[in-house]
């Protein structure tokens, strides 16, 4: 009887963990099929097994597609059946993807982020017009919102002119401009509000008011 006995660590890999052992042999065994009749009527009782074990996915598009890949993916594609699908390369599915095009700049303020840098940006690709100046305009509040974020003090708005000016590579001018960021109170107080929610109270009063049963 211990003789018998089976450790994960002597069994072959499991290819696709999510459908068991089980699945995994049935597809070995439907590979050691000579009648080719018998194999692809095989093949379909595997999928719908597949099916069966995923019924959540069903209303999902190109499930059946999904399906008959992972078949030949759990075969190591040496499975000889006939797909209702194109059958999936070996090469292409283990092909290396291409790198992430991580931001490798390092800003000199990186307490705006990149984001803020992409957005200076845009704004000097438009052209003049009052959309323009409202999105500046955005821009510097954001900007002077995350100053406060690094920084709790106040801030003047010159302080966050200049670093627009800087960041923008001299094209976006504020500093003579007679505009005025939003006050520092305001734009804390908002931060507290979204956090907060205002609902710790209101959620309280509502799980004292439900009935026990």
């Amino acid at each position: 009887m211990l003789d018998q006995l089976e450790y994960n660590t002597e069994r072959p890999k499991l290819i696709i963990p999510e459908y068991g052992r089980h699945i995994q042999k049935m597809v070995e065994h439907t590979i050691t099929i000579e009648d080719n009749v018998e194999r692809n009527k095989v093949a379909k009782s595997i999928i719908a097994v597949m099916g069966n074990l995923n019924p959540h996915l069903r209303d999902v598009p190109d499930f059946q597609h999904m399906l008959w890949d992972q078949l030949f993916i759990i075969s190591d594609f040496k499975l000889d059946v006939e797909s209702p699908f194109p059958i999936p390369e070996k090469e292409v599915l283990m092909q290396r993807p291409d790198p992430l095009g991580y931001p490798q700049n390092y800003p000199k303020y990186r307490f705006y982020g990149n984001n803020i840098k992409r957005m200076i940006d845009v704004a000097n690709d438009w052209e003049d017009s009052e959309k323009k100046e409202a999105l500046i305009l955005t821009i510097a509040n954001h900007m002077k919102k995350s100053y406060l974020n690094w920084n709790k003090d106040t801030v003047e708005d010159d302080v966050i002119f200049g670093h627009l000016f800087e960041l923008s590579g001299g094209k976006i001018n504020l500093k003579e401009s007679d505009e005025d960021l939003s006050n520092a109170s305001d734009l804390m107080k908002s931060k507290k509000k979204h956090s907060n929610g205002g609902s710790g109270k209101k959620n309280f009063k509502s799980n004292r008011s439900r009935k026990r049963y």
